[in-house]
């Protein structure tokens, strides 16, 4: 990571907060980008613009998640949340967005 000028990643969904739901493993890249002072990039359309407002990985919903046939209890996540704290700013149909500016395009797009 240290060799990288950027990050760039796609996003299942972009949150109304301005953070992204994406493959599992995508908020640690976000946490590594942050820690060595790379810009990490957001490339979604605006469909993917979801009205919801998740604080932390717990938030997200359970079936996105793997759950073993032995076991009801074994759980595993799918994707997770990378909250707009780790994302410099956002790529769509609609503009160059910074996390904030999200809710205020949902309002748009939903009125």
């Amino acid at each position: 990571m240290e060799e990288v000028d950027l990050v760039i990643v796609g996003a299942e969904g972009v949150a109304e907060s301005g953070g992204i739901i994406n493959k599992i493993g995508t908020y640690q890249m976000a946490v590594m980008a942050k820690a060595l002072n790379k810009p990490f990039y957001v490339v979604a359309e605006s469909f993917k613009f979801v009205r919801m407002y998740p604080l932390n990985q717990g938030d997200l919903p359970n079936d996105e998640k793997y759950t073993s046939v032995n076991s009801s209890e074994d759980s595993h996540p799918y994707i997770d949340y990378s909250p707009p704290q780790y994302i410099t700013l956002l790529f769509s149909d609609i503009g160059v967005l910074t996390p904030s500016a999200v809710s205020d395009e949902l309002i748009k797009l939903y009125l």
